[in-house]
Protein backbone atom coordinates (compact mmCIF):
# COMPACT_ATOMS: atom_id res chain seq x y z
CA UNK A 1 0.00 0.00 0.00
CA UNK A 2 1.23 3.42 -0.92
CA UNK A 3 0.79 6.36 1.79
CA UNK A 4 1.61 9.99 0.83
CA UNK A 5 3.84 11.22 3.64
CA UNK A 6 3.29 14.61 5.35
CA UNK A 7 6.71 15.56 7.07
CA UNK A 8 5.16 18.20 9.58
CA UNK A 9 7.13 18.36 12.82
CA UNK A 10 5.17 16.87 15.79
CA UNK A 11 5.51 20.25 17.75
CA UNK A 12 3.91 22.50 15.61
CA UNK A 13 1.37 24.67 17.64
CA UNK A 14 -1.88 24.68 17.13
CA UNK A 15 -1.95 28.37 15.67
CA UNK A 16 0.14 27.43 12.63
CA UNK A 17 -2.42 24.40 11.81
CA UNK A 18 -4.84 26.09 9.01
CA UNK A 19 -7.74 25.27 7.30
CA UNK A 20 -6.75 21.41 6.27
CA UNK A 21 -7.78 19.94 2.74
CA UNK A 22 -8.88 16.21 3.13
CA UNK A 23 -7.16 14.00 0.93
CA UNK A 24 -6.03 11.10 2.94
CA UNK A 25 -8.78 9.61 5.24
CA UNK A 26 -8.09 6.75 7.54
CA UNK A 27 -11.14 5.00 8.51
CA UNK A 28 -11.19 2.74 11.76
CA UNK A 29 -13.59 0.22 12.07
CA UNK A 30 -14.61 -2.29 9.11
CA UNK A 31 -18.27 -2.51 9.61
CA UNK A 32 -21.10 -1.04 7.98
CA UNK A 33 -21.23 2.07 9.21
CA UNK A 34 -16.88 2.23 8.34
CA UNK A 35 -17.49 0.79 4.78
CA UNK A 36 -20.49 2.88 3.82
CA UNK A 37 -18.10 5.82 4.65
CA UNK A 38 -15.57 4.39 2.94
CA UNK A 39 -17.10 4.43 -0.36
CA UNK A 40 -18.73 7.21 -0.21
CA UNK A 41 -15.04 8.84 0.23
CA UNK A 42 -13.32 6.83 -2.04
CA UNK A 43 -16.57 7.36 -4.66
CA UNK A 44 -15.52 11.47 -3.99
CA UNK A 45 -12.35 10.95 -5.13
CA UNK A 46 -10.22 10.83 -1.72
CA UNK A 47 -7.88 7.96 -1.21
CA UNK A 48 -9.23 5.72 1.88
CA UNK A 49 -7.34 3.74 4.25
CA UNK A 50 -10.35 1.26 5.96
CA UNK A 51 -8.63 -0.47 8.94
CA UNK A 52 -9.60 -2.93 11.42
CA UNK A 53 -8.21 -5.85 13.84
CA UNK A 54 -9.47 -8.52 11.40
CA UNK A 55 -8.81 -8.93 7.80
CA UNK A 56 -11.62 -10.99 7.11
CA UNK A 57 -13.79 -8.18 8.30
CA UNK A 58 -11.76 -5.65 6.08
CA UNK A 59 -11.97 -8.57 3.06
CA UNK A 60 -15.74 -8.42 3.28
CA UNK A 61 -15.46 -4.96 3.53
CA UNK A 62 -14.24 -4.29 0.20
CA UNK A 63 -16.24 -6.64 -1.36
CA UNK A 64 -19.20 -4.93 0.04
CA UNK A 65 -17.99 -1.51 -1.80
CA UNK A 66 -17.80 -3.03 -4.86
CA UNK A 67 -20.68 -4.88 -4.94
CA UNK A 68 -22.49 -1.53 -4.06
CA UNK A 69 -20.57 0.44 -6.29
CA UNK A 70 -21.46 -2.18 -9.32
CA UNK A 71 -24.98 -1.53 -8.58
CA UNK A 72 -24.06 2.20 -8.68
CA UNK A 73 -23.00 1.83 -11.81
CA UNK A 74 -25.53 -0.10 -12.97
CA UNK A 75 -28.25 2.53 -12.44
CA UNK A 76 -26.21 6.09 -13.00
CA UNK A 77 -24.19 4.81 -16.48
CA UNK A 78 -26.91 2.27 -17.89
CA UNK A 79 -26.70 4.60 -20.94
CA UNK A 80 -22.31 4.96 -20.77
CA UNK A 81 -20.75 1.71 -19.45
CA UNK A 82 -17.41 2.65 -20.16
CA UNK A 83 -17.74 5.82 -18.16
CA UNK A 84 -19.39 3.59 -15.66
CA UNK A 85 -16.61 0.80 -15.67
CA UNK A 86 -14.27 3.80 -15.38
CA UNK A 87 -15.57 5.54 -12.18
CA UNK A 88 -15.71 1.62 -10.48
CA UNK A 89 -12.50 1.15 -11.12
CA UNK A 90 -11.12 4.71 -10.01
CA UNK A 91 -13.68 4.21 -6.85
CA UNK A 92 -11.72 1.07 -5.78
CA UNK A 93 -8.35 2.08 -6.42
CA UNK A 94 -9.01 4.48 -4.27
CA UNK A 95 -9.61 1.79 -1.36
CA UNK A 96 -6.80 0.26 0.83
CA UNK A 97 -7.07 -1.97 3.44
CA UNK A 98 -5.04 -2.64 6.96
CA UNK A 99 -4.46 -3.95 10.17
CA UNK A 100 -2.09 -1.61 11.15
CA UNK A 101 -3.68 1.75 12.53
CA UNK A 102 -0.60 3.34 14.16
CA UNK A 103 1.23 3.10 10.50
CA UNK A 104 -1.11 4.16 7.87
CA UNK A 105 -2.16 7.38 10.53
CA UNK A 106 1.34 8.40 9.76
CA UNK A 107 0.35 9.56 6.08
CA UNK A 108 -3.54 10.46 6.69
CA UNK A 109 -5.45 13.99 6.97
CA UNK A 110 -8.38 12.24 8.95
CA UNK A 111 -8.57 9.65 11.12
CA UNK A 112 -12.54 8.62 11.71
CA UNK A 113 -13.29 6.01 13.81
CA UNK A 114 -16.40 4.02 13.62
CA UNK A 115 -16.06 1.17 16.11
CA UNK A 116 -18.09 -0.05 19.08
CA UNK A 117 -19.81 2.52 21.30
CA UNK A 118 -17.81 1.98 24.26
CA UNK A 119 -15.79 5.38 25.61
CA UNK A 120 -12.69 3.89 26.70
CA UNK A 121 -12.21 1.28 23.75
CA UNK A 122 -12.67 4.57 21.95
CA UNK A 123 -9.95 6.87 24.24
CA UNK A 124 -7.90 3.43 24.09
CA UNK A 125 -7.51 4.14 20.63
CA UNK A 126 -7.49 7.87 20.19
CA UNK A 127 -4.67 8.33 22.76
CA UNK A 128 -2.40 6.09 20.98
CA UNK A 129 -2.80 7.15 17.58
CA UNK A 130 -2.07 10.47 18.77
CA UNK A 131 1.23 9.89 19.37
CA UNK A 132 1.68 8.54 16.18
CA UNK A 133 -0.57 10.63 13.59
CA UNK A 134 1.01 14.20 12.17
CA UNK A 135 0.16 17.71 14.13
CA UNK A 136 -1.91 18.55 11.23
CA UNK A 137 -4.04 15.16 11.36
CA UNK A 138 -8.00 15.95 12.79
CA UNK A 139 -9.30 13.01 14.39
CA UNK A 140 -13.30 12.21 14.20
CA UNK A 141 -15.62 10.16 16.22
CA UNK A 142 -19.23 8.87 14.29
CA UNK A 143 -20.24 8.12 17.64
CA UNK A 144 -23.73 8.65 17.66
CA UNK A 145 -24.28 8.70 21.45
CA UNK A 146 -21.19 9.51 23.04
CA UNK A 147 -19.63 13.18 24.17
CA UNK A 148 -16.90 14.04 21.42
CA UNK A 149 -15.16 16.41 24.77
CA UNK A 150 -14.86 12.55 26.41
CA UNK A 151 -13.24 10.78 23.61
CA UNK A 152 -11.18 13.45 22.72
CA UNK A 153 -9.76 14.12 26.47
CA UNK A 154 -7.48 10.97 25.81
CA UNK A 155 -5.37 13.12 22.77
CA UNK A 156 -3.14 16.27 22.89
CA UNK A 157 -5.28 17.77 19.77
CA UNK A 158 -8.43 18.79 21.29
CA UNK A 159 -8.44 22.06 19.08
CA UNK A 160 -8.23 19.41 16.16
CA UNK A 161 -10.74 17.10 17.30
CA UNK A 162 -14.69 16.83 15.96
CA UNK A 163 -17.41 14.89 15.46
CA UNK A 164 -18.84 13.37 12.13
CA UNK A 165 -22.30 11.31 12.47
CA UNK A 166 -23.44 9.41 9.30
CA UNK A 167 -26.28 7.88 9.47
CA UNK A 168 -27.10 4.51 8.00
CA UNK A 169 -26.94 3.45 5.32
CA UNK A 170 -24.09 6.22 4.65
CA UNK A 171 -24.56 6.10 0.77
CA UNK A 172 -27.97 6.42 0.74
CA UNK A 173 -28.69 8.92 3.66
CA UNK A 174 -27.93 12.76 3.03
CA UNK A 175 -27.21 13.97 6.41
CA UNK A 176 -24.15 14.54 8.00
CA UNK A 177 -23.80 16.18 11.73
CA UNK A 178 -20.82 18.28 12.09
CA UNK A 179 -19.99 18.23 15.78
CA UNK A 180 -17.95 20.72 17.42
CA UNK A 181 -16.56 20.77 20.95
CA UNK A 182 -15.89 23.66 22.88
CA UNK A 183 -12.02 23.13 21.89
CA UNK A 184 -12.32 22.17 18.35
CA UNK A 185 -11.20 25.13 16.28
CA UNK A 186 -12.43 27.03 13.67
CA UNK A 187 -10.17 25.99 11.15
CA UNK A 188 -10.78 22.31 11.92
CA UNK A 189 -14.58 22.73 11.93
CA UNK A 190 -14.34 24.22 8.33
CA UNK A 191 -12.18 21.55 7.47
CA UNK A 192 -14.90 18.74 8.20
CA UNK A 193 -17.73 20.91 7.00
CA UNK A 194 -15.93 20.72 3.84
CA UNK A 195 -15.06 17.06 3.95
CA UNK A 196 -19.00 16.63 4.80
CA UNK A 197 -19.83 18.81 1.52
CA UNK A 198 -16.65 16.86 -0.63
CA UNK A 199 -18.57 13.87 0.03
CA UNK A 200 -22.07 15.28 -1.51
CA UNK A 201 -23.65 14.87 2.18
CA UNK A 202 -25.70 17.95 3.69
CA UNK A 203 -24.30 19.10 7.01
CA UNK A 204 -25.92 20.65 9.66
CA UNK A 205 -23.65 22.16 12.83
CA UNK A 206 -24.15 20.83 16.25
CA UNK A 207 -23.03 20.95 19.58
CA UNK A 208 -21.47 18.62 22.08
CA UNK A 209 -24.85 17.59 23.50
CA UNK A 210 -25.97 13.98 23.89
CA UNK A 211 -27.26 12.56 20.55
CA UNK A 212 -26.48 16.25 18.73
CA UNK A 213 -29.60 16.86 16.96
CA UNK A 214 -31.52 13.88 15.50
CA UNK A 215 -30.96 11.28 18.15
CA UNK A 216 -31.57 13.95 20.84
CA UNK A 217 -34.90 14.52 19.10
CA UNK A 218 -36.00 11.20 17.73
CA UNK A 219 -35.30 8.53 20.48
CA UNK A 220 -37.58 10.62 23.01
CA UNK A 221 -40.10 10.55 20.54
CA UNK A 222 -39.80 7.17 20.01
CA UNK A 223 -39.39 6.30 24.05
CA UNK A 224 -42.69 8.78 24.28
CA UNK A 225 -44.54 6.07 21.64
CA UNK A 226 -43.20 3.17 23.75
CA UNK A 227 -44.67 4.62 27.13
CA UNK A 228 -48.08 5.51 25.11
CA UNK A 229 -48.12 2.08 24.22
CA UNK A 230 -47.39 0.68 27.64
CA UNK A 231 -50.12 2.69 29.18
CA UNK A 232 -52.10 1.29 26.75
CA UNK A 233 -53.28 4.59 24.95
CA UNK A 234 -52.82 3.14 21.48
CA UNK A 235 -51.78 0.37 19.72
CA UNK A 236 -48.32 -0.13 18.44
CA UNK A 237 -50.08 -0.46 14.92
CA UNK A 238 -52.33 2.53 15.55
CA UNK A 239 -49.52 5.00 16.29
CA UNK A 240 -47.43 3.81 13.47
CA UNK A 241 -50.69 4.71 10.63
CA UNK A 242 -51.50 7.76 13.08
CA UNK A 243 -47.49 9.57 13.05
CA UNK A 244 -47.42 8.35 9.14
CA UNK A 245 -50.59 9.74 7.77
CA UNK A 246 -50.92 12.17 10.83
CA UNK A 247 -47.23 13.45 10.26
CA UNK A 248 -46.14 12.33 6.54
CA UNK A 249 -43.30 10.22 8.47
CA UNK A 250 -42.13 7.00 6.05
CA UNK A 251 -42.30 5.02 9.10
CA UNK A 252 -44.14 5.22 12.28
CA UNK A 253 -41.99 4.97 15.54
CA UNK A 254 -42.39 1.06 16.41
CA UNK A 255 -41.20 0.52 12.87
CA UNK A 256 -38.28 2.68 13.04
CA UNK A 257 -36.93 1.10 15.97
CA UNK A 258 -37.22 -2.16 14.54
CA UNK A 259 -35.08 -0.76 11.79
CA UNK A 260 -32.37 0.92 14.29
CA UNK A 261 -32.44 -1.79 16.47
CA UNK A 262 -34.00 -2.20 20.06
CA UNK A 263 -30.14 -2.67 21.31
CA UNK A 264 -28.91 0.19 19.88
CA UNK A 265 -31.87 2.55 21.33
CA UNK A 266 -31.44 0.80 24.65
CA UNK A 267 -28.00 0.92 24.38
CA UNK A 268 -27.90 4.95 24.11
CA UNK A 269 -30.92 5.22 26.66
CA UNK A 270 -29.25 3.24 29.02
CA UNK A 271 -26.33 5.63 29.16
CA UNK A 272 -28.31 8.93 28.85
CA UNK A 273 -30.33 8.00 31.66
CA UNK A 274 -27.02 6.96 33.67
CA UNK A 275 -25.79 10.55 33.11
CA UNK A 276 -29.47 12.35 33.41
CA UNK A 277 -31.32 9.87 36.17
CA UNK A 278 -33.50 12.46 37.30
CA UNK A 279 -34.61 13.52 33.50
CA UNK A 280 -38.36 11.82 32.89
CA UNK A 281 -37.29 12.17 28.84
CA UNK A 282 -34.71 8.88 29.33
CA UNK A 283 -36.75 6.86 31.62
CA UNK A 284 -36.45 3.57 31.58
CA UNK A 285 -38.69 1.47 29.47
CA UNK A 286 -40.39 -2.42 30.83
CA UNK A 287 -41.23 -3.03 26.79
CA UNK A 288 -37.96 -2.37 25.35
CA UNK A 289 -36.07 -3.54 28.16
CA UNK A 290 -37.90 -7.30 28.12
CA UNK A 291 -37.59 -7.50 24.13
CA UNK A 292 -33.96 -6.50 24.45
CA UNK A 293 -33.51 -9.30 26.96
CA UNK A 294 -35.21 -11.96 25.04
CA UNK A 295 -33.04 -11.16 21.89
CA UNK A 296 -35.44 -9.34 20.08
CA UNK A 297 -33.60 -6.79 18.34
CA UNK A 298 -35.72 -6.00 15.35
CA UNK A 299 -35.47 -6.52 11.33
CA UNK A 300 -31.84 -7.88 11.96
CA UNK A 301 -32.94 -10.87 14.39
CA UNK A 302 -36.50 -11.19 12.96
CA UNK A 303 -38.23 -9.85 15.55
CA UNK A 304 -38.71 -6.83 17.70
CA UNK A 305 -42.64 -4.99 18.09
CA UNK A 306 -42.96 -6.77 14.55
CA UNK A 307 -42.11 -9.95 13.53
CA UNK A 308 -40.75 -10.24 9.90
CA UNK A 309 -39.96 -13.12 7.60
Amino acid sequence: MAFFTHHICRGLSSSAVRHVVIKNVTIIGGGQMGAGIAQVAASTGHAVTLVDTNEDILKKAVKGIEGNLKRVVKKKFADKPEAGEEFLQKAMQNVSISTDAGSVVQGTDLVLEAIVENLKVKQDLFGGLDKVAPAHTIFASNTSSLSITDIASSTNRLDRFGGLHFFNPVPVMRLVEVIATSSTSQETFDSLLNFSKMLGKTSVSCKDTPGFIVNRLLLPYILDAVRMYERGDGSKEDIDIAMKLGCGYPMGPFELSDYVGLDTMKFIMDGWSAANPDNPMFAQSEVLNKLVAEGKFGKKTGEGFYKYK
